[in-house]
């Protein structure tokens, strides 16, 4: 059984924490979004999409080191599970089937 789909947010938030490797934690994923995919996202948004994500088990958290700079708090980092691999690989399928064949240039705008 195939499972449901993933949306837009959740592909970028998948593919800003795979670029992102080690350093996946929200600040950097928000940045991340908003400098290669040109989106200014709230940080609720990318908290809202990350907690989904963990619930749907493509991706796991953990803590960090605390740090003086965050008042002793420690940073909630990111990683990816083999499931969000193959998520991503899916909707990059459904994505390149549903283009094959279209030519935005010859269509009336």
């Amino acid at each position: 059984m195939r499972k449901a789909p993933i949306g837009e947010l959740e592909q970028l938030v998948l593919l800003a924490v795979l670029r992102l490797g080690s350093n996946a934690y929200t600040v950097a994923i928000r940045e991340e979004i908003a400098l290669l995919a040109e989106r200014r996202l709230s940080r609720g948004a990318i908290y809202v999409t990350l907690e989904r994500l963990e619930r749907k088990g493509l991706l796991e958290s953990y803590f960090g080191e605390p740090s003086r700079e965050r008042g002793g708090k420690a940073k909630k980092f990111f990683r990816p599970r083999p499931e969000a691999i193959r998520a991503l690989e899916q909707s990059q399928r459904a994505l390149h089937a549903m283009w094959e064949g279209i030519d935005l240039a010859g269509e009336q705008r």
